[in-house]
């Protein structure tokens, strides 16, 4: 079954975009690049840039609820992301508590479950608060997960999975020659929102085509979409636009489709 979206072109043209509802990504992951750049055009400080980006998570979060997206994941903090200056770090700690206070109501209403991965016992206890408070008040909703990868880096994930199954052999729970992918998946921090801990599709914004430092072992055979938007311009349309994009892709996992193999 189709469904028809409309995107307005750079000629202010309305084009249609076609989606298949049967092959909508299950996870899609966003890496919510270019906040800073899209307020320095308009000559505003970074943070507006960053507020903006929030507010855009709102509108990109009931889209891909709509579109039947079961994980939406997005990079919201990394890792790497302390070296900032340190008003910025401190404005984007505080945003959690802003962005909850008025959105947790609307994902109720919406059936959108939060979740949080990273390394959030470092984060001010304030954002610690907000985040948990979202969580427990959104725990009975059963439809699309809103994941928030905050505080996270990819190699750091790695590092403590290796470390938890390190410990689980040193135990005598797990023998060396046990440890297998399924071993090293539920010692990930993406193993919350199994099954679907994979992306199916991975897009950044804002025109940088990198992964950094995101999701390292999880990507492993996501397809990937770089758009030239900046995340607080990103829009539903755009979203549609970009799953298009997925669903023209001929995913093979390293194999061969059946045509292929004559």
């Amino acid at each position: 079954m189709f469904s028809k979206l409309f995107k307005t072109n750079s000629e202010n043209e309305t084009e249609e975009v076609d989606l298949d509802e049967n092959k909508i990504p299950n996870h899609i992951a966003v890496i919510m690049d270019g906040n800073g750049r899209w307020a320095q055009k308009r000559h505003l400080p970074r943070v507006a840039g960053h507020k903006q980006g929030m507010e855009n998570v709102k509108e990109i979060t009931k889209a891909a609820s709509n579109l039947g997206v079961k994980v939406l994941t997005l990079y919201a903090f990394s890792t790497e992301n302390w070296k900032r200056p340190k008003s910025e770090v401190s404005f984007l700690m505080d945003l959690p508590s802003k962005f909850f206070d008025t959105f947790v109501p609307e994902l109720i209403e919406n059936n959108v479950k939060v979740n949080v991965m990273g390394y959030t016992d470092q984060l001010p206890e304030k954002t610690q608060k907000a985040v948990f408070d979202a969580i427990e008040q959104t725990k009975n909703c059963t439809g699309m997960i809103l994941n928030f990868a905050l505080n996270y880096g990819g190699r750091a994930e790695i590092v403590t999975g290796v470390k938890k199954i390190a410990e689980k052999v040193q135990n005598n729970e797990l023998a060396a020659d046990e440890i297998d992918e399924e071993t090293i998946r539920k010692s990930l921090m993406t193993a919350s929102v199994y099954p679907y801990d994979d992306p199916d599709l991975l897009i950044r914004t804002s025109g940088e085509e990198r992964i950094s430092n995101f999701l390292l072992w999880q990507l492993a055979y996501s397809e990937m979409v770089f758009t030239d938007t900046f995340w607080p311009d990103y829009s539903p349309a755009d979203l549609a636009e970009d799953i298009s994009k997925f669903q023209q892709r001929d995913r093979r996992f390293g194999g061969l489709n059946e045509g292929d193999k004559k």
